[in-house]
């Protein structure tokens, strides 16, 4: 049976080559985000702006424009309406009513109203809360977040290297105001559900980070005297499937509570789904090419390109070849002659022992050569 792979084996992706691109478009990104957190600002619900929010189902089709002129007509602050799934459901929202007890007469005067004039109307939910409460809750939303933050940045600073501890948390932050800058485009309000999803989201992403830089430590270790940038793009292809199949499974299994539920677990799922997208986009663009500016001189000292090793080895290479050849001692020369040379010398002298000589005769490899005698031959005795 064929399995179905995304992502082929063995990937050579050069993700770096867009590390410029991916950290400006990010960087335009928050920016954005951070300025239209002060304005237009955050649809902040009642959470943590307090007031009343009732959830209400007509009869038929909901009439909004004489719903709103009903409720205005009882002086608690302006009155908005939403239309909340379908057509017979709507959303109320009050205002924070001044007082003690303001609260829960505002909500009897509401119900009241809806009663007498939109008959069989079912009050489906209704949310009160006061001034106090709604500070309290939007502090400690932000504590609850700062506490994660810097949770996750002392577990990165004690696992790996300080380089790779500053650029997890600064992509986190990148990732959150993005989140932010997402509520704010789309109008959804900003609540404890909100601060769940964000804190879901910098969990997922420090997970997906963790798992990159964990396969580029081990890279670090393996491989020595690769560059820092070709080791960056070896781990983020190694751990590339890995990485879009958790993104894609966990995209699949949210998206139906984003299509199909509604009011705040609808929009739970909606942020955490954007969240997903940011969040891999991250590991890959954002937080590898900041590891890559801070360690290059640090984690892979001396090891600068494959051109300048490739460069060191071509002048290694050069030098050997400059060398001059050792020489050889003569009496090496001498015995590395031809062995028939050495035979005939040996034989030689063997030769002249075994063949007579006649008295008075010099060997001719004696010294000096034999006189000759005179024309006179010596007579013999009678």
């Amino acid at each position: 049976m064929r399995h179905l792979r995304l992502v082929p084996d063995h990937t050579t992706i050069q993700f770096m080559k867009g590390r410029f691109m991916g950290l400006v478009v990010s960087a335009i990104l928050s920016t954005a985000s951070i300025i239209l957190f002060f304005h237009p600002g955050l649809n902040l619900g009642i959470d943590f702006r307090g007031g009343i929010v009732v959830e209400v189902r007509t009869q038929g089709p909901a009439n909004f424009a004489a719903m709103r002129s009903a409720l205005n007509g009882l002086h608690l602050g302006e009155a908005a309406l939403q239309e909340f799934g379908a057509s017979n459901e709507v959303l109320i929202r009050l205002e924070r009513q001044p007082g003690a007890d303001a609260q829960e007469r505002a909500v009897g005067l509401v119900k009241k109203t809806l009663d007498q004039r939109f008959p069989g109307t079912e009050i489906r939910r209704v949310e009160s809360v006061g001034a106090t409460v709604s500070n309290e809750l939007y502090r400690d939303g932000l504590i609850a977040l700062g506490l994660a933050l810097g949770a996750m940045l002392i577990y990165i600073w004690f696992r790996f290297e300080w380089e790779f501890g500053v650029g997890a948390v600064v992509t986190l932050v990148l990732d959150v105001t993005k989140t932010v800058g997402f509520f704010v485009i789309t109008g959804m309000q900003f609540n404890l559900t909100s601060v769940a999803a964000i804190l879901t989201i910098m969990g997922y992403s420090i997970n997906d980070k963790v798992v990159v830089y964990d396969r580029m430590r081990e890279n670090l270790r393996k491989y020595k005297s690769m560059p820092l940038r070709n080791l960056i793009d070896l781990s983020i292809n190694e751990t590339l499937s890995r990485t879009i199949n958790t993104s894609l499974t966990t995209f699949l299994a949210t998206l139906p509570l984003a299509i199909l539920a509604r009011g705040s677990v609808q929009e739970f799922a909606i942020v955490v789904l954007f969240g997903i997208v940011v969040g891999t986009s991250s590991s890959i663009f954002i937080a590898a090419p900041i590891l890559l500016f801070l360690g290059q001189n640090r984690l892979r000292h001396g090891v600068k390109t494959d051109t300048a090793a490739k460069k060191k080895e071509d002048a290694a290479a050069a030098l050997a070849e400059q060398k001059p050849a050792p020489k050889v001692p003569e009496n090496k020369v001498l015995e590395s002659k031809a062995p028939a040379d050495k035979a005939v010398a040996d034989k030689a002298p063997a030769e002249r022992a075994a063949t007579p000589v006649p008295p008075g005769k010099k060997t001719p490899g004696g010294k000096g050569s034999a006189k000759k005698t005179s024309g006179k031959k010596t007579p013999k005795p009678a």
